[in-house]
């Protein structure tokens, strides 16, 4: 184990990857800006769906998130230059998982997975080389690294995809019928917008999507199909980033091939100035054990966090309990109306509200469709209506429906969801039953 984990191999890998990491990581956040993503997720509501337990997390008032986000984007830079690298790289990790955890109308899977790398890669020497650190320090140069640097990314990628293969394994996928709703939306695309309404193409894209998750990381581990691995996650990437906009994401996913081919290789192309490391030196540290023990708890718990969707009741696709922190990216089309009644609790007085006037169209979407806002949103409206000195209740009336099947009712109207707890680690009785299981 020692000698799989601590024995040194050059370092290029990480040094390139750390400078594109940063970049990807500078525009996220400066895209952020000047797209008007900070202005229609963080600014406009008046309050955001935080993840629950973390309501306490609220964007800061004012503009000041666009300067939050501007400070996010220049530690990118540092990070890219390595300039404080470490320290530069923590406050981007902290920054941006709190504005992951602060808000859901814009949940993606990506920025759960950026927000895990950000805290790992603080965790690496990757400002050993080609970094102002190391220009400024020269004791800190180094053109080697251990190993478990490598394989740390490897397994954290192997994780991803083999949860996002076996998640599509369920009938809405296999026949198809997800990528046609999928692609419906695309039609409009200039020149391929045609060809993707083509039911052939959609399974072509159903289970190559299967395929390519299922089987890419072991391709590119394997020396002679890791080339033509390479070129296909090439053209898969590039195509989910014309087709979904999906951000930095694809890029981000480019880079890590760059664990997989032979440092020699990756110096060859980027650092050719780069003395190449060819010792085969084992350098076990003091922390050894307390660094292995803390990947080791890390490793268990990303490997649990995506089953424990099998242990609530009806399917994950309907109550969405334990859909978040699993890989299940891209699996649905869900669409729903909803509408809240609003009941005095000492007059039983029905008190009409608009949803304008609480919440943006964004945040609409998911209080029609996502129990947990639905549960959100009734324990604001009961907090607002407090403010005024007026006790209420809350009755949600849910149509739901997902990919194109008829509507079923998600919410049980009997309920008063405002007066209802949250339980992270059971099923909420009050979201009914999908009858026939989605299938």
């Amino acid at each position: 184990m020692h000698k799989f984990l601590f024995r040194h191999i050059d370092n290029s890998g990480l040094i390139v990857f750390r400078i594109i990491f940063g970049l990807l990581c500078a525009l996220e956040a400066f895209g952020a800006i000047f797209t008007g993503w900070i202005r229609r997720t963080l600014v406009e509501p008046d309050f955001t769906f935080s993840f629950i337990g973390f309501e306490w997390l609220q964007p800061l008032p004012g503009n000041w998130m666009y300067v939050y986000y501007a400070v996010m984007g220049t530690l990118g830079l540092f990070v890219m230059l390595g300039y404080k690298y470490r320290l530069s790289m923590l406050m981007f990790a902290l920054m941006w998982t709190a504005t992951y955890l602060m808000q859901k109308s814009s949940y993606n899977n990506h920025y759960y997975l950026l927000a895990l790398l950000s805290f790992l890669m603080a965790c690496f020497p990757a400002n050993r080389y080609a970094s102002i650190d190391a220009k400024l320090n020269p004791s800190l140069s180094s053109i080697s690294m251990p190993s478990w640097c490598k394989w740390v990314f490897v397994l954290q990628l192997f994780i991803v995809y083999t949860y996002a293969s076996a998640a599509k394994f369920y009938p809405d996928w296999l026949d198809a019928s997800v990528m046609e709703i999928l692609m419906r939306s695309k039609a409009d695309y200039y020149v391929v917008g045609d060809l993707l309404q083509n039911k052939t193409v959609h399974y072509i894209l159903a289970y190559g999507g299967i395929l390519f998750d299922g089987l890419i990381i072991p391709l590119l581990l394997f020396k002679p199909t890791r080339k033509y691995a390479f070129f296909i996650s090439i053209f898969f990437h590039l195509f989910n980033s014309f087709i979904f906009h999906i951000g930095i994401f694809p890029y981000l996913s480019l880079a890590f091939s760059l664990f997989f081919f032979e440092p020699k290789t990756i110096r060859n192309i980027f650092l050719r100035n780069k003395p190449y490391y060819e010792a085969d030196d084992v350098i076990i540290p003091n922390h050894n054990k307390i660094l292995i023990s803390l990947f080791s708890v890390y490793f268990i718990v990303q490997i649990a966090l995506p089953l424990r969707h099998h242990f609530f009741e009806d399917d994950v696709l309907w109550t969405e309990e334990g859909h978040r922190l699993s890989w299940r990216m891209m699996l649905r089309s869900k669409s729903g109306r909803t509408t809240y009644k609003i009941v005095n609790a000492e007059t039983n007085e029905v008190i009409p509200i608009k949803l304008d006037d609480y919440l943006t169209k964004k945040q609409q979407r998911g209080a029609n469709t996502k129990p947990d806002i639905i549960w959100q949103f009734s324990q604001h409206l009961k907090q607002d209506f407090a403010k005024k000195g007026v006790p209420i209740k809350v009755f949600v009336h849910s149509y739901v429906r997902v990919n194109g099947k008829p509507r079923q009712q998600l919410i049980d109207p009997k309920v008063d969801i405002a007066n209802e707890e949250w339980h992270h680690f059971s099923h909420h009785d009050w979201i009914l039953s999908s009858e026939k299981n989605l299938e």
